[in-house]
């Protein structure tokens, strides 16, 4: 997905965006590229009458998208994918601040090497701790951030960070560092704002 300058606005809401989310069991991955988080089925997002079922969720250190220029220390993306195989991604900033306690489910239990899974059928994560309440959103059309970069991508991006702490920050970093896409220009591209609704 395109990793896109987010400063153009507009409070013209083009279309209908719906979230409905559940408590999912920890299934953590090492790509090689990024911390992965593979979901369970039944958390979707429903964009323009389509639903997307969430897949999975990850993290990029510096941010992918900025805001007026300015990186944030790291970025969640949670990929959705509709029956016909399209991807519509929310996306969070992670910003310095107080410790987060939803996130240590994820960062206490992350793979030691490349390629290993690690499954932890007790442990399990609740997306709404992830994620900024009532969010509002960037929406823009964009594309993958990792190869083949393929356009078609519905992005929204929460205008609002989360925060982890300093220390929460650096775990990741310690594994994954520089693995955003640069930033991408907007084009003839508009950014609208959009409130999710619940």
């Amino acid at each position: 997905m395109a990793a896109e300058p987010l400063a153009a606005t507009s409070n013209f809401r083009p279309a209908t965006l719906r979230i409905i989310r559940q408590t999912h069991v920890v299934d953590v991955i090492d790509n090689g590229h990024t911390i992965q988080v593979n979901y369970d089925a039944g958390s979707t997002v429903v964009v323009d009458g389509t639903s997307y079922e969430l897949k999975q969720y990850h993290f990029h250190a510096p941010s992918e998208h900025t805001v007026d220029g300015q990186h944030f220390p790291m970025e969640m993306h949670l990929v959705h994918q509709s029956p016909g195989g399209k991807l519509a991604v929310l996306g969070v900033f992670i910003d310095e601040g107080d410790h987060n306690a939803a996130f240590e489910p994820v960062l206490s239990n992350l793979p030691d090497e490349v390629g290993e899974e690690i499954h932890h059928e007790n442990v399990t994560v609740n997306i709404d701790d992830l994620i900024p309440p009532s969010p509002t959103t960037y929406r823009y059309p964009g594309s993958l951030t990792t190869p083949p970069c393929s356009e078609g991508v519905s992005w929204f991006v929460d205008i609002e960070p989360i925060e982890l702490s300093a220390e929460q920050i650096a775990q990741f970093k310690a594994n994954f560092y520089g693995n955003n896409r640069p930033v991408q220009p907007l084009n003839d591209r508009t950014v609208f704002v959009q409130a999710i609704l619940e």
